[in-house]
């Protein structure tokens, strides 16, 4: 899950927030799912929903980077 919030805060630092945001909400809804699964004890749902989260923030981020330049 670590990884996933450092992807997302990448994102973040890219303003994706501004130029790719539903990527980057689905990625923060994926990581809230796997705290939800990890308190819930399912380590193997936490899992998925971290790695999901994070392709989701890697998504966000590089439409950010697209989207600012053609600004």
């Amino acid at each position: 899950m670590s990884n996933a919030r450092q992807t997302i805060q990448s994102a973040y630092d890219v303003k994706a927030q501004r130029f790719a945001p539903i990527p980057l909400k689905e990625a923060e809804r994926l990581l809230l799912q796997a705290t939800e699964a990890l308190d819930a004890g399912n380590y193997l749902g936490a899992r998925e929903y971290a790695i999901a989260a994070q392709q989701q923030a890697i998504k966000a981020r590089q439409q950010a980077l697209a989207n600012n330049k053609s600004e």
